[in-house]
C-alpha cells in the first residue's frame, strides 16, 4: 500500500473537490475513509471527492463522485467542470468535446480559455416524478405544497441525473437554506433523499439561489443544483431560455433547449496539489 496518496484540489466558485485517480490509491475509498479526507479538520477538507478517470463502456471516461458525508452522488456539476479541468491540466484531454459517465448519465465536456471556463453538457431535465423520484402518483412535480417544521413551502421537482426540489421565494438568505435545507433533504416525498433551492427570480434573464446539498449540507455554489433551477423557472414560464445564476459563490451561465436539455458553463480555479498521509486515518 502506498504510503501517501496523491490528490489535486479544485474549486469551482467555492464548492471544492479533491481529484483522487485510480492509480494512486491502493485501498478502497469506503464511507468512513471518505468522511475522514472531506473533514475540514481531521483530514484535507473538501465538499466530495471525484474518484477518476475510471474504465467506461459508452464514454471516453468514467468518474464516480463521492459526497462528504460517504455517499455516493449520481452527478455533480461544479465536480463534472472540475474534473474536466483536471483531464485539461494533465493533458489527457485539450480543446476537443468528450463524454464522461456518471451514475446520473453521461454528460459531454469541454475546456476552453486554458482550463479557466468549463462547458458540461449535463443532460435533459425531466420533471416527472418516477424518474426524479417523488412519492406518489406519476405527473410533473410543479407547484405542489410540502410541509417542514412550522413552514408550508410551494415546490417544484428536478432531475438532471440526480434529484433537486426547487422552492420559490421573494428573498432566500443563507439562513433559510440552513433552516429548512436539512429537513426537506430527507423529506419522505423524496425516497432517495433530495437536493434544495431556494430561488429568487430577479428577471427574465437572472436567478438567484441558495443551496442545500444532498449529503454536503449548505453550500456556495452548484453546478447541478443551478441546472434544475433555471429549468424550473423556465419551465414556469418564469425566465427564458438562457439563464445567468447566482450563487453566493459566484455565477453560472445556464443554456436550455426545446426539450430542456441543460448546457451550464462556469469557471473553475486550481487549488494545490498534494500528498495524504494514510497517518489520517489513525485517529
Amino acid at each position: 500500500m502506498f504510503a501517501q496518496v496523491k490528490y489535486s484540489k479544485y474549486h469551482a466558485l467555492g464548492n471544492d473537490y479533491l481529484v483522487i485517480s485510480p492509480e494512486n490509491l491502493a485501498f478502497e475509498l469506503t464511507p468512513e475513509k471518505i468522511q475522514r479526507i472531506c473533514h475540514r479538520n481531521f483530514g484535507i477538507g473538501s465538499d466530495g471527492i471525484l474518484f477518476g478517470p475510471l474504465p467506461a463502456k459508452n464514454a471516453k471516461f468514467g468518474l464516480r463522485i463521492f459526497n462528504p458525508d460517504g455517499s455516493e452522488a449520481e452527478k455533480s456539476g461544479n465536480g463534472l467542470r472540475i474534473f474536466c479541468r483536471y483531464l485539461w491540466d494533465n493533458q489527457i484531454v485539450q480543446e476537443e468535446e468528450f463524454e464522461i459517465d456518471t451514475l446520473g448519465g453521461r454528460v459531454q465536456g469541454r475546456v476552453t480559455e486554458s482550463g479557466r471556463s468549463v462547458r458540461v453538457e449535463m443532460g435533459r431535465v425531466s420533471f416527472q416524478s418516477e424518474k426524479i423520484p417523488v412519492t406518489g402518483d406519476s405527473r410533473e412535480v410543479l407547484q405542489e405544497s410540502i410541509t417542514v417544521a412550522d413552514q408550508i413551502f410551494s415546490f417544484c421537482a428536478a432531475t438532471i441525473g440526480n434529484p433537486h426540489c426547487v422552492i420559490q421565494l421573494p428573498e432566500v438568505t443563507p439562513e433559510i437554506a440552513k433552516q429548512y435545507g436539512s429537513l426537506l433533504e430527507i423529506h419522505p416525498y423524496f425516497p432517495n433523499r433530495t437536493n434544495v433551492q431556494f430561488m429568487k427570480v430577479k428577471d427574465r434573464q437572472n436567478i438567484q439561489i441558495e443551496i442545500w446539498e444532498r449529503g454536503a449540507g449548505y453550500t456556495l455554489a452548484s453546478g447541478s443544483s443551478s441546472s434544475a433551477a433555471a429549468a424550473v423557472a423556465h419551465k414556469l414560464n418564469l425566465c427564458d431560455s438562457e439563464i445567468t445564476v447566482h450563487m453566493p459563490g459566484g455565477q453560472i451561465a445556464i443554456a436550455i433547449s426545446d426539450d430542456f436539455t441543460v448546457t451550464m458553463t462556469g469557471s473553475v480555479t486550481k487549488v494545490a496539489e498534494g500528498l495524504m498521509s494514510l497517518e489520517v486515518f489513525e485517529y
